[in-house]
Formats: structure tokens, C-alpha cells, sequence
């Protein structure tokens, strides 16, 4: 009896010390995958520069970033003097893309969308309030849009994310507002709830949302929703480009063109094309 409890005391001392180590593990791992998300939104950080981004001592983030560099998921530019992602940050980054069939699915029909316009096509998807481009077809023109993949923007200053909101109940809304707020980012940008709530209203009428210059100047968005089996928003289509070609008077014409294009995706992958939009698609015809 003795010797089982001096085993079961030798047991409960261990039992601290692996806890300690477990917790030291999963801070390092949230350090480093802190130091990714860092590297993902920049063309290249110096190691000063990230250290202060993530709030970490410059020698601990030198030895996360030698063990990323290892892995592959991190690497320094020699001549320019900074971190960069890696290539494996890269393939995983595919290996998500791989498994939403929105992507591969939608891809074909943003093309013919992007060719029969001119104009750049972006697909994005929403994470944490915000939207993230996860695909896109350039324009050819020498002067066009360009959303990086992988790049977040604000919902409330962006024609997806206008979108989206005006799928939103209200409750959900007023969430998102208390959340993120609604910085401005030209004169343009709408910045009062009562005016956003005005702007969703339109959305909902008549189907598609407008970024009029709200984000970027001299920038017009057109885009629509896309939903699940459910009838459920899971992502958006927008169709970008200078102001100059993308003019007050082919709005309609373009968002009747991204509706189109977004209801074809959503029936490719097998959703449920809200009844408010069949109705207008009908009344147009």
C-alpha cells in the first residue's frame, strides 16, 4: 500500500511538469503561426519590424523564424534584408482552395465573366467579419484592378462585403457594427449606420451591391452573393475596375451580369438560389 501511493505522489508531481511543457508548446505554435499571418499580409518584414508587429523579443522571433525557415513555411531575402512566406505556407494555402469546390467550380464561370466584360473578377469569402479573396482573373487591360489572394478588406467598404450584409437579420448587423465599426477610407466610404442600412435596402432590391470609390479612389466593385444547398451566403463574386470604365451607366448592366454569374456558381456547386433572386432574373428577362 505504501508503495502504490509514493507512486500515485510521484505521479501527481510529473503531471505539473508535462502540463507546463504542453502549454510552452502550444505558445510557441501561437507565436509562430502569429509570426505567418504577419509575413502573409507583407511583401517582406524585417526581423526589427515583425518582432514589433507581434509583440515578441527580436531573438525569440529569430528562433521561430529559423524553425519556419526550416519547414519551408518562412525565408530571408539576402538582398533585401527581410523575412518572407515560404513555399510551404503556400502549398497548404492550396490544399484549403483544393477542398472548397467553389473555387474549382467557380473558376470557369468567373473567366468567361472577366473575358466578356474586360473587367477584374474576385471571388471572396467571409472570416471573422472581414473578407478574404481567395481567387481571381485579371483583366487585361493596362490599367485594372488587382486583389492579392490571401488579402483581407472591410465588409461595410466593399461591394462582397455590402452584399453580405444585406443578407444579415438585423440583430447580426448591429453585432457586426459594435464589432468592427466602420472606419473610413475615402470620402466616399459610408460611415453612419442609418446610410448603411438605406444602402443594404437597395442591395436587397435589386440584387447586386456597388463599392462607389468607398475603399479604394477611382475604384467601382460590382459584386452578388453566392449560396449553399441551404440558400445560405458562403461567398461573393465582384467584377472591379477603374472608375472611368466601370461608369454610373453600365452599373446596371454589369450587376445584372455578376448576378448572373453569381447564380451560375451557386448552381454549380449545388446551391439553392434565393427566391428573391429568381424573381428578379425572371422580371428582367
Amino acid at each position: 500500500m505504501a508503495r502504490t501511493t509514493a507512486k500515485t505522489r510521484e505521479a501527481g508531481k510529473s503531471a505539473p511538469h508535462r502540463s507546463a511543457a504542453q502549454g510552452g508548446q502550444v505558445q510557441s505554435l501561437d507565436r509562430a503561426l502569429s509570426i505567418l499571418e504577419r509575413l502573409a499580409d507583407a511583401d517582406g518584414m524585417t526581423l526589427t519590424d515583425l518582432a514589433q508587429s507581434v509583440g515578441l523579443a527580436p531573438s525569440t522571433t529569430h528562433r521561430l523564424l529559423t524553425t519556419l525557415q526550416q519547414r519551408r513555411f518562412a525565408g530571408f531575402d539576402e538582398d533585401y534584408g527581410v523575412w518572407v512566406i515560404g513555399v510551404a505556407a503556400f502549398n497548404v494555402g492550396n490544399a484549403f482552395l483544393r477542398n472548397r469546390r467553389i473555387v474549382s467550380l467557380g473558376r470557369p464561370v468567373m473567366r468567361r465573366l472577366m473575358e466578356d466584360v474586360g473587367e477584374t473578377v474576385n471571388l471572396a469569402v467571409e472570416d471573422k467579419d472581414e473578407l478574404v479573396y481567395v481567387t481571381q482573373f485579371e483583366s487585361h487591360a493596362p490599367m485594372r484592378a488587382f486583389f492579392r489572394p490571401g488579402r483581407r478588406a472591410p465588409m461595410h467598404a466593399s461591394a462582397v462585403g455590402k452584399a453580405m450584409l444585406a443578407e444579415r437579420d438585423e440583430a447580426t448587423l448591429i453585432d457586426y457594427l459594435h464589432k468592427k465599426g466602420m472606419p473610413r477610407f475615402t470620402e466616399k466610404t459610408i460611415v453612419d449606420p442609418t446610410t448603411l442600412r438605406r444602402e443594404l435596402a437597395r442591395v436587397r432590391e435589386r440584387g447586386w451591391a456597388v463599392d462607389d470609390e468607398e475603399h479604394t479612389v477611382g475604384m467601382r466593385c460590382v459584386a452578388a452573393t453566392i449560396h449553399n444547398e441551404h440558400g445560405e451566403v458562403i461567398a461573393g463574386v465582384s467584377l472591379s475596375g477603374p472608375s472611368v470604365r466601370v461608369t454610373e451607366t453600365r452599373l446596371g448592366e454589369l450587376g445584372a451580369r455578376v448576378v448572373q454569374a453569381a447564380n451560375e456558381i451557386t448552381e454549380q456547386i449545388g446551391g439553392s438560389v434565393p427566391r428573391y433572386r429568381r424573381q428578379q432574373g425572371a422580371e428582367r428577362a
